[in-house]
């Protein structure tokens, strides 16, 4: 959670602003390596060029994905254009990917066709000025996505860093050739080209990662259910699910358990209270769009199987949580849900062994299980 969360409008400029520095930094950069690889001759340095290329042209996608992700919720997308950050973030890794095979390929070429590179004293002057504005640039841009909660910042931040570090190789490569008069910039460059390759990779398999819907971090799913179970009634929060629509607005339910002596109407109210507590707390991020009730029998034979049967299906490898526990006496029927981990090889088969179990146990008794998913902490 972010603290003193960013109005939309506040967001959408933050991102805007921080792109157009990085685009106008990135341009001139490129321009600057451009023109010292082409006169000293060192593919190193002119890979570091299109780098920076990619780079502006990612910042430009950045703002072109926010003022798109910031239109307002209609008829066809009532939940808004969020995700289209999502989509911003897959098109730069592309970019950025592309770019790395690109310079890889160039890199390779000049390994087999070496050609000597003729440094200067402003060339080496224009590299280390070229370091210091990359990290400067890649700590502020990455600042600022985290303090907007823009991926797409983030991932042109932590990239802008790299930037630096194989910035700082072309350098010590010239430093290297004009000591000793080792060439070793065309392996340099092939470096840059394979470390740029390896952070598209990164970053396309994040973007894909939250358009697939990935899970929510564990610090979230605490808050969030230790904020529900502060409510007075709440017995237990169970089930939570939660949908991106977009850097910061999460959309999903939860299911809570209460005594079976509620009314309707208490259970209405409790059920506004939570949404509003959880959307305060959250400040704002999460909406929770349902509040499922689990009963909870107040009677002594309920409590006494429904520990004989939480302790029989916990004993089961790959059972996680017991929950939602019901005795419906009058029919001879037992509910409950187990929650089965991800390792299991088979959840179904995991799910009728404890059926098993409780049947047996339970020879009078309906036996109902509904098999969850660990979809969060």
């Amino acid at each position: 959670m972010a603290e003193a969360k960013l109005a939309p409008e506040e967001r959408e400029a933050a991102i805007v602003r921080t792109s157009a520095v990085g685009i106008g930094a990135n341009v001139v950069l490129a321009a600057m390596k451009a023109f010292v690889g082409l006169a000293s001759n060192s593919i190193a340095i002119v890979m570091d060029a299109v780098n920076n290329l990619s780079d502006a042209l990612s910042s430009i996608i950045t703002i072109v994905g926010t003022k798109l992700a910031h239109k307002q919720p209609d008829h066809e997308h009532p939940l808004g254009y969020g995700r289209i950050e999502y989509l911003s973030a897959t098109i730069i890794s592309v970019i950025v990917l592309y770019a790395g095979v690109t310079s890889f390929v160039e890199s390779a070429k000049k390994i087999v066709s070496p050609e000597v590179a003729d440094y200067s004293v402003l060339t080496l002057v224009l590299v280390a000025a070229a370091v210091a504005v990359k990290l400067i640039l890649g700590r502020y841009v990455k600042h600022q996505g985290e303090r907007t909660s823009s991926d797409a910042l983030v991932a042109s931040g932590s990239d802008a860093l790299f930037d630096a570090v194989l910035s700082a190789s072309t350098l010590g490569a010239a430093l290297i050739y004009i000591i000793w008069g080792i060439s070793i910039e065309s392996w340099v460059a092939t470096i840059i080209s394979v470390v740029i390759v390896k952070a598209g990779i990164d970053m396309l398999r994040d973007a894909l990662s939250e358009i697939l819907g990935k899970r929510i971090s564990g610090d979230l799913a605490h808050t969030i259910k230790e904020t529900v179970r502060e409510d007075p009634d709440v017995m237990g929060a169970y089930d939570l699910l939660l949908h991106s629509y977009g850097p910061e607005m999460l959309v999903g339910d939860i299911h809570v358990e209460v005594p079976d002596t509620m009314s309707a109407g208490q259970i209405d109210e409790m059920t506004r209270r939570i949404q509003a507590a959880v959307f305060h707390k959250t400040g704002g991020e999460v909406v929770l769009a349902t509040v499922g009730i689990y009963s909870h029998s107040s009677s002594g034979q309920a409590a006494g199987i429904e520990k004989q049967v939480t302790e029989m299906a916990l004993a089961e490898e790959h059972v996680t949580q017991v929950h939602g526990f019901h005795l419906d006496c009058e029919n001879q029927l037992i509910t409950f849900d187990i929650v089965v981990d991800f390792d299991a090889p088979d959840r179904m088969a995991v799910h009728d062994e404890v059926l098993e179990k409780v049947r047996k146990a339970y020879p009078a008794y309906t036996v109902r299980i509904t098999l969850d998913s660990d979809v969060s902490d």
